[in-house]
């Protein structure tokens, strides 16, 4: 039995509508940011845009072909809007407002008889066109921030892209007929009925997206110093395991112990604030100077340890007199803090994938060892502590 295009239509609408509503209960959290706002109000407007195209016959062309077609792209062109959002990215007012304007004032154009080929082929490749530019972003969310995810935004919205420039060409030629609603039924039936459950999935699809990202962040802070925002040590036995398990990659490396100088002296002469100010600019400038795979962590009270993937010794202590260089200019340039903190490291290196953990600590705290001992503020290496 051939299935009603109005009705599917209305089915769509309500279905679009209802997904707005809960998107937009999600923003009203307060726990997702601007985006849910931003994909809401295009359910919303998509759904109120099908609605007016359910009652086309009924009320004004003006109104059931161009403000409908004008609303259903307008809340299509918020979907890439809410994308750029959750991906950090601002769309400008004026660029979007545009994008709206000048293909609304075609459609209004094109609501004489005859005009619906022209306004279906429009229609279709601006969906093309901000199909693949969200497919575009999801594929920047899965390389840049890792999110697995983000796969499914592209597999659900790159094939679209596709098939909207092959109904474009079809509505060109003549192939979609010369109304919306034939009076006989056609394929397109089964056609609406996929766009329909197509809504419900691409809904869905940023919330996958927010969960992944909630929980790696959650991970992060497990394995993070809530103070200076290096690792903890459980993030550091992570980053170091994963260091070693990685075929093809160097698994030597070199590691600094860092020990700020007459830390305990500076805490008692000028409270626990300006200690923690001198902890943070430390973890800002080692981060500052270190390259991106690099690995920073709190090892306690005023102590870091840096790892340098692939470095060896001599490598490790170039690295060392930078960060001391790199710290005696950030402490001069805030001289609201107390002045006097120096860097007392010790170097080693190792094989990450043979040497545990805390051997290599074990042979830098040696070093570091010889470094206090000597006068502090100096850089030690594990064959300069073995052979004092």
């Amino acid at each position: 039995m051939p299935l009603d295009l109005r009705t599917i239509y209305a089915v769509a609408a309500a279905t679009s509508i209802i997904l707005g509503l809960l998107q937009l209960s999600a923003f009203a959290t307060g726990r997702f940011g601007r985006w849910p706002l931003w994909w809401g109000l295009s359910s919303l407007l998509i759904g109120a845009g099908i609605i007016l195209v359910v009652m086309r016959g009924t009320i004004p062309d003006a109104i059931s072909m161009g403000l409908a077609n004008t609303l259903t792209w307008a809340g299509y062109l918020l979907v890439l809007v809410s994308v750029r959002s959750f991906a950090g990215l601002r769309t400008k007012p004026w660029h979007y407002g545009l994008a709206v304007v000048a293909p609304m004032t075609l459609l209004m154009l094109w609501i004489e008889p005859g005009g619906f080929p022209r306004r279906a082929a429009l229609v279709a490749l601006l969906m093309a066109c901000c199909d693949a530019a969200v497919a575009r972003e999801g594929f920047r969310l899965a390389r840049k921030d890792g999110l697995r995810s983000a796969w499914i935004l592209v597999a659900l919205f790159l094939p679209t892209s596709a098939l909207f420039v092959v109904r474009a060409i079809l509505a060109l030629n003549g192939h979609l007929g010369e109304e919306l609603f034939p009076p006989q039924p056609v394929p397109m039936h089964w056609t609406a009925v996929g766009a329909a459950a197509l809504v419900l999935a691409r809904g869905n699809a940023l919330l996958l997206l927010a969960a992944e990202r909630s929980g790696s962040q959650l991970a992060a802070l497990a394995e993070s110093d809530p103070l200076t925002g290096a690792m903890n040590r459980s993030g550091l036995e992570r980053a170091v395991a994963a260091l070693a398990g990685q075929a093809g990659r160097p698994q030597r490396a070199a590691l600094l112990l860092i020990d700020i100088d007459h830390f305990k002296a500076l805490n008692d002469t000028h409270g626990h604030a300006a200690g923690d100010q001198v902890l943070r600019l430390f973890a800002d400038v080692a981060r500052s100077q270190l390259r991106a795979g690099d690995i920073v962590a709190r090892h306690g009270g005023d102590e870091f340890v840096v790892m340098l993937p692939g470095l060896g010794i001599e490598a490790g202590i170039r690295i060392a007199e930078r960060l001391q260089q790199a710290f005696a200019r950030a402490i001069t340039a805030r001289p609201e803090l107390p002045g006097g903190p120096t860097l007392s490291i010790g170097v080693t290196e190792g094989d990450t994938s043979s040497q545990p953990l805390d051997q290599l600590l074990l042979d830098a705290d040696s070093a570091l060892y010889r470094s206090k001992r000597l006068g502090r503020d100096r850089v030690q290496s594990r064959q300069e502590a073995s052979v004092g």
